[in-house]
């Protein structure tokens, strides 16, 4: 992982890399992370360098490369989505997670706050079961920080982050 300099954020934004640096480096099999604002924005990703790997490639080629953290953010807004409509049909409450198990990984999402979600694709032997308890720990722990204005903070943050890495 490519830890993204914190330089100038809020301590609540340093502590939410430090969150997400954490469950990236302890917990084994996780390949990216993205935590997503309710609109589908990216808000924080364990993957800088390949975000800005995927904006070059996708000049070139539409689909651009598999398994970078923007990518992970579209999917996890999508399935986040998809599951509150299933949820809102069915008359079941509030979506807490969804797992997806594939062949060659898994899929996890979980609601944060607001409607944020934290998206982790794990690989194919990770063990699901200590990832979804190290989602939690991480929802819990940064669903009350998780404000609009940090949430703003964060997405500029990216933005800036961003823009200088493709310069």
């Amino acid at each position: 992982m490519t830890a993204p300099s914190t330089f100038g954020l809020s301590s609540e934004a340093r502590n939410l890399h430090w969150l997400l640096t954490n469950l990236v480096e302890e917990v084994p099999g996780i390949q990216s992370v993205a935590v997503v604002s309710s609109d589908g924005l990216l808000l924080l990703s364990s993957d800088h360098s390949r975000n800005a790997e995927a904006r070059e490639l996708r000049t070139d080629r539409p689909t651009g490369p598999r398994g970078s953290s923007a990518d992970l953010a579209t999917i996890v807004s999508g399935i986040g989505s998809l599951t509150i409509g299933a949820a809102k049909l069915m008359e079941s409450g509030a979506v807490r997670h969804t797992m997806v198990a594939m062949d060659e990984g898994s899929l996890f999402v979980m609601s944060i706050s607001d409607g944020s979600l934290l998206g982790v694709h794990g690989s194919a032997d990770c063990d699901m079961s200590v990832v979804a308890y190290h989602m939690a720990l991480f929802v819990g722990r940064a669903g009350h920080v998780l404000t609009p204005e940090l949430r703003s903070e964060l997405r500029k943050s990216l933005e800036a982050a961003s823009a200088g890495s493709t310069r």
